[in-house]
């Protein structure tokens, strides 16, 4: 017999536990579901009419369930104590300081999280990790929790990894390729493994539920990302090639994604990769590698960042090369802030690379993004002795970012860039008026005879 869920707690509001969460009240409407977060503003934000995360589907989701069966709130401990399962989707940051500083994650959160459930929990449950971690948090937390079982309390841990796209983090949540968990081959844990199973089981179908062990689970997730990043790495690698040699890296990508083995997805050239997950798990990878003394797995995993890290720095140097070699108070306005189109996510955003080496060489950055604040471009750019605002400034729309404007740069793939009035652009702009397009989203030939000088990757 396995245990039916009937109430569940999410310790973390954020881009996974929100989303997640929310569809799973959205599916599940028997059973109660409380999202709970220390910041109070943020828990204000998922019970207002606008949401902290913007994803398309997402408000439709949150605002047919909230109030009946899913709860935002803030008294984590009362979430905890009625909860059946819990969630644990808190922040990992990659370490700053100390020990695998800019490699490990900083597990201080889940570790602050499972003490909390330890602490008040006053009957069984089942603890699910839903945060990126590296591979064995998962028993860290279940030696937290062992130690502080009773007679009449036990904890089983599962493992739980998310799969979701920003963007398309609710389709993906309502139609996942697979959804995977992970816990101890014990008659308990195979029993609490059933349980999430029956949630899931609701919407997902049975053959797109994997159950595995701990250790395969936490690790397929990190693998997972490392090998989607390695596949933009090699195409971007290809590309410095393609634009020595004068091949074209679409037409490269699209040969390449024609055969069956190797098909078209992640094979599009762009800046680079950014994102919370992709540069933090490979790094995770590589911390793993050298923790298990394996140097030449931990290399090959660093060299996917790397390649990541240069085909920024080219761009950006090609960039000033072709404006003569100086881009000094010249004006450059940077389409897409966000690190991909529909999300406003700017986390690992290759435009932050882009900006912060603009404002280095002394240029006027002007930036436009339909989805991120005013207060988060600033916030990702500062750095301490430089005054942001004297070199930035943020435009209402792509228009007035590049009036005056010698150069456009694309940071970001919105559709609405492809749509944009490009004569009416150009009018506006310093001539000879250049466009460099790194995401190989417009028309090249189109724009070159409007009069526009287009570098594309």
């Amino acid at each position: 017999m396995t245990t039916r869920v009937k109430k569940i707690c999410c310790l973390g509001a954020g881009y996974v536990g929100g989303p997640t969460c929310a569809v799973i009240a959205y599916k599940c409407p028997h059973i109660q579901v409380t999202i709970v977060d220390l910041s109070k503003t943020r828990i204000a934000a998922w019970n207002s009419n606008k949401l902290p995360i913007y994803e398309p589907g997402l408000d439709e989701v949150v605002f047919s369930c909230r109030g009946r069966n899913l709860f935002f709130s803030t008294e984590a401990e009362q979430a905890v104590i009625e909860a059946d399962l819990i969630f644990v989707s808190v922040n990992t940051p990659t370490k700053k300081a100390g020990m695998g500083a800019g490699y490990a994650a900083d597990l201080a959160y889940v570790e602050s999280a499972t003490r909390q459930i330890a602490e008040v929990a006053k009957s069984s449950k089942i603890v699910v990790e839903k945060s990126t971690v590296p591979c064995r948090t998962a028993e860290s937390m279940r030696t937290i929790l062992e130690a502080n079982c009773r007679d009449d309390i036990r904890f089983d841990i599962l493992s739980n990894p998310e799969f979701l796209a920003e963007g398309t983090a609710i389709n993906d949540l309502l139609h996942p390729d697979r959804v995977l968990i992970g816990g101890l081959q014990t008659p308990e844990g195979l029993k609490a493994q059933q349980a999430l199973a029956e949630i899931y089981a609701q919407w997902v179908p049975t053959d797109r539920i994997i159950t595995t062990n701990l250790w395969s689970s936490e690790l397929s997730k990190l693998a997972a990302n490392a090998l989607l990043a390695q596949r933009i790495s090699s195409i971007n690698a290809l590309s410095a090639i393609c634009e020595a040699t004068g091949a074209d890296i679409d037409e490269v990508a699209y040969a390449c994604g024609r055969d069956s083995r190797i098909g078209p997805k992640f094979l599009k050239a762009s800046v680079g990769f950014g994102g919370s997950c992709f540069q933090k798990d490979i790094l995770n990878l590589v911390y793993l590698s050298e923790q298990l003394n394996l140097p030449e797995v931990a290399a090959y995993w660093k060299q996917v960042v790397d390649l990541n890290e240069y085909q920024k720095k080219r761009f950006v140097s090609r960039i000033i090369k072709t404006l003569f070699n100086t881009i000094t108070n010249k004006r450059i306005a940077v389409l897409g802030f966000a690190f991909k189109k529909d999300t406003g996510d700017t986390r690992e955003s290759a435009a932050i690379t882009l900006c912060k080496d603009f404002i280095q060489e002394n240029a006027q950055v002007r930036i436009y993004d339909p989805k991120v604040s005013e207060e988060q471009i600033f916030l990702d750019l500062s750095e301490p002795g430089v005054i942001v605002k004297r070199r930035v400034t943020i435009a209402r729309s792509a228009y007035e970012a590049s009036v005056n404007a010698d150069a456009i740069v694309i940071a970001t793939e919105w559709d609405e860039f492809k749509e944009l009035n490009f004569e009416k652009i150009y009018e506006k702009m310093n001539k000879p008026a250049f466009i460099f397009d790194g995401r190989l989203i417009l028309d090249a030939e189109r724009l070159e005879s409007i009069g526009f000088r287009v570098h594309t990757i």
